[in-house]
């Protein structure tokens, strides 16, 4: 895909053309294989109180004659506190692997819990939520089988709520939030679970969840933003969604997690952030963009600046999150002018660039995001060019990664070809001898004579 060996230069259209395609394909496999890493992340709901309540015990593994017992006096007990107490200490032993198989297998056992999930006992809707959240939690697969009958009634549960969707027992919600988000991750999901949540009003009382403002809980957002996450990730009808306002909603969210981050330094936000940032770059990518109503695209340039206050909160409190942050800014960037341009005014290269020394991964992804505003053309390299860029990129080619160097080598050649002073520094400053350690390495060597040549011939 590179110019040939003979010293004879191809057009700038076309060797633009073939970096920007080698980019995208690139681009393409490394978001499929994300989106399949991003469906498998069983995590842990928070549940510190009723840990501390329960004084650190060990929970045991109950038989079917426990589970027979507890389940019935859930059912019958004489008093609330005390068919609470059947339901955690069922809860308690649903940890273990050993009762999960007992108790799938019981007859009538799933059917009960979600019996008393619909009750109209707020503390016993919240424990059977919490036995559902611990199966549901399970890394043995027939367990997690055995739970989708319950989604239905999930469902009809969490889609019944008033058009503010905020119930008074937020525990139960957030619990049935978790119970949700690992149902959708099930390999039956895409079929079996995905397309009834979509035909349902939940995909819009999620997103009036997640709109900003006093009604925002963040807990319960947590939990229903990974709902959105995976349904997202599965592809199944993501231009709903857009057509709900997803982007829009997303994009509002952010640039308000960007304040209260200003505003305090302890938030807990980071828990919000991970989900919503994924959502934000997977709908970005949908081909099917065009939605009527006009609330397919995310215009605000504000956003820009809120996902580098983000950033910056992330280098210091979660390093973990930049690459998050800085797919969403690639998938921004990849087709708009507009959000390159918002970079460029806002003086954020010099930000980005601070951030190539964090890890290989953050890298390639901030190089990216430069090509993505070099392919833009020569008004865009002019105002890249002269600056802290150059030292930079050469510190870059000494990286001892591959794909580091690679993504180096692309910025430069859509630098030398649309800004020819950029060229002529990097000779000066003995660009040519920092190339010379690739040229013996076979992934490398023809896009570094392919820059050497550019370079000369500039």
């Amino acid at each position: 895909m590179w110019s040939g060996r003979q010293g004879r230069l191809r057009p700038v259209g076309c060797v633009v053309e073939e970096l920007r395609c080698r980019r995208r394909e690139r681009e393409a496999a490394l978001r499929k294989a994300r989106r399949e890493q991003q469906l498998i992340s069983k995590r842990l709901l928070r549940d510190d109180a009723s840990e501390e309540a329960e004084g650190g015990c060990v929970a045991m593994i109950l038989g079917e004659t426990e589970i027979q017992h507890f389940l019935r006096l859930a059912q019958q007990g004489t008093e609330e506190k005390e068919r609470e107490r059947a339901l955690v200490s069922l809860r308690r032993g649903l940890q273990h692997p050993e009762t999960q198989q007992t108790f799938i297998w019981l007859e009538g056992s799933m059917r009960t819990l979600v019996g008393l999930l619909t009750s109209n006992q707020a503390l016993l809707q919240l424990e059977a939520a919490r036995c559902l959240h611990e199966l549901s939690h399970s890394e043995q697969s027939a367990v997690a089988e055995a739970c989708l009958p319950a989604t239905s009634y999930l469902l009809t549960y969490l889609s019944g709520h008033s058009s503010d969707f905020i119930s008074p027992h937020l525990n139960v919600l957030e619990a049935l939030g978790y119970a949700l988000s690992q149902l959708l991750q099930v390999k039956e999901a895409p079929e079996m679970i995905i397309p009834s949540v979509l035909g349902s009003t939940l995909p819009e009382h999620i997103l009036r969840l997640l709109q900003p403002g006093p009604k925002l809980n963040l807990g319960v957002a947590v939990e229903f933003a990974w709902c959105l996450h995976y349904i997202i990730c599965s592809q199944v009808d993501n231009t709903l969604l857009i057509s709900h306002g997803g982007l829009s909603t997303l994009g509002l969210l952010l640039l308000d997690m960007a304040g209260v981050v200003q505003r305090t330094e302890d938030t807990g936000l980071e828990l919000l952030a991970c989900p919503v940032l994924r959502c934000l770059s997977n709908l970005l990518t949908e081909a099917a963009m065009e939605v009527a109503g006009g609330q397919n695209q995310l215009e605000d340039e504000r956003v820009v600046a809120a996902l580098f206050i983000l950033l910056q909160f992330f280098l210091q409190k979660q390093p973990s999150l930049l690459p998050e942050g800085l797919w969403l800014l690639n998938n921004l960037t990849a087709n708009s002018p507009s959000f390159c341009t918002s970079l460029l005014s806002m003086d954020l290269i010099e930000p980005l660039l601070q951030l190539l020394p964090v890890s290989n991964v953050v890298s390639i992804l901030v190089l990216t995001v430069l090509c993505n505003v070099a392919e833009k053309g020569p008004a865009y390299c002019q105002r890249l060019w002269p600056g802290p860029l150059l030292s930079c990129l050469i510190g870059t080619l000494a990286f001892p990664d591959i794909e580091v160097v690679g993504q180096s080598l692309e910025l430069l050649q859509l630098l030398f070809l649309y800004q020819p002073e950029a060229a002529k520094d990097f000779l000066q400053q003995s660009g040519l001898q920092v190339l010379e350690r690739h040229q013996e390495e076979a992934q490398l060597q023809d896009r570094v004579h392919a820059l050497q040549q550019t370079a000369l011939h500039q």
